[in-house]
């Protein structure tokens, strides 16, 4: 039987990649998790999210199955990858310090961990995130071992912003008001879903690689949804056709280093009637609303209550559907984010400058009905001293977005 080592060193295999941020940026975010587990006897920490990991060392796995992993102590910070993935890993992780193990045995990940677990006997790992399957076994590999959790403050850590994520936020922002208008200038009748966003996509991507002219351009996308596909949030594009009178959502999520931004607009194609434009102009006051109250000081649940009462006070609340809005930071449609920082009724967090926040109210009304559809609008928001500062620039409502040309475009 043919054997191969456990590790594989792809250190020093081509350049080190430019950082996404400072280095003494990525040392104060070490430096911080570090006083955590000081002040709570952790010796080290194992952490394995795409956003701990990401956060923390500068690195975007690809998970296909395969474990990842930051291991962090009082000395040293090391990433752990696949031996599928070669010298990337270490060339974006920060510091420089990676462990490749191989596929040729199933516990080779583990291997890896002994051989920088030093005397560590108190790790945090993210109980948010380790599987019972990884738990099982991280105790069985390391039995002298107590595993705690850190996933909780990690992410309080993660919720305040420092300067440099705010610019590199913003920037994004302002790549996302770009995407919204490659959105409208491609909805036509006739046209379908996928090319509208296949337009909005393209046009983030080209602006991404201009910006960040080192990064790695992943995961960029635009959710364009027409009629009853505005239902939800969430919902998919697909073919369908653009038709004359519909209901339209724009959703454009620009991605750079696994940093999310959106924008999110309600827009109709050639023409809106009566009912739609009302219920749309109600939807926008709660979002100028929602807004004013995005200050420090303010409790989420507090915010969400009285955005519950505009609402409740036009017969309009049981069209709620979800929160109105959340952090934003490293955060995915596939990986999660900062829960601890929700526009929620049962979220009690108080907000704090440095923190970047949405609001983005939507109500759905079932098809049948007059006005059916979903109306959504989106725009972030940095809480400053003293209130907050809007970084999302595009227009909203029906003097804006009731898109007159789009019966005369050709179909796609």
């Amino acid at each position: 039987m043919i054997e191969r080592e456990r590790l594989q060193d792809f250190v020093g295999n081509g350049d080190k990649a430019k950082g996404t941020f400072s280095d003494a940026e990525m040392q104060r975010r070490l430096d911080a998790i570090r006083k955590h587990m000081a002040d709570n006897n952790v010796d080290a920490a194992l952490l394995t999210s795409y956003h701990n990991i990401n956060y923390y060392a500068d690195f975007m796995y690809c998970q296909f199955g395969r474990r990842y992993g930051f291991f962090v102590d009082h000395d040293h910070a090391t990433s752990i990858s696949a031996g599928i993935d070669g010298g990337q890993p270490w060339r974006r992780t920060f510091g420089g310090r990676n462990l490749t193990y191989t596929d040729w045995q199933k516990d080779n990940y583990f291997h890896a961990i002994r051989q920088i677990i030093g005397k560590a006997r108190r790790i945090g790992i993210e109980f948010d995130h380790v599987n019972i399957d990884l738990l099982n076994l991280l105790k069985a590999e390391f039995p002298g071992v107590e595993f705690v959790d850190i996933a909780a403050p990690a992410m309080r850590l993660r919720m305040i912003k420092s300067a440099e994520e705010i610019a590199h936020i913003t920037e994004m922002a302002r790549i996302a008001d770009l995407g919204g208008a490659a959105c409208v200038e491609a909805t036509a009748v006739g046209v379908p879903e996928h090319e509208v966003a296949l337009h909005s996509t393209a046009t983030m991507v080209r602006k991404i690689a201009k910006s960040w002219p080192d990064g790695e351009l992943l995961d960029t996308w635009t959710w364009f949804q027409s009629g009853i596909n505005t239902d939800g949030a969430h919902n998919p594009v697909t073919s369908r056709k653009l038709q004359r009178g519909d209901i339209l959502s724009l959703n454009c999520f620009p991605m750079v280093a696994g940093y999310y931004v959106a924008l999110e607009r309600t827009l109709f194609a050639e023409e809106a009637s009566d009912e739609h434009i009302r219920l749309w102009q109600f939807n926008c006051d709660v979002h100028d609303r929602g807004k004013e109250l995005l200050v420090p000081g303010a409790k989420c649940s507090d915010i969400a209550s009285e955005l519950n009462e505009m609402y409740a006070a036009a017969d309009l609340l049981q069209y709620r559907s979800f929160g109105y809005g959340h952090s934003f930071g490293v955060l995915s449609h596939y990986y999660g984010r900062e829960a601890g920082l929700e526009l929620r009724e049962d979220c009690d967090t108080v907000l704090e400058p440095g923190m970047v926040v949405s609001m983005e109210p939507m109500i759905t009304i079932p098809e049948g009905q007059p006005g059916a559809g979903g109306y959504r609008e989106h725009d972030i928001l940095v809480i400053e001293e003293g209130g907050n500062r809007n970084i999302t620039g595009f227009p909203y409502g029906p003097d804006h977005l009731i898109v007159k040309n789009a019966a005369k475009a050709k179909a796609a």
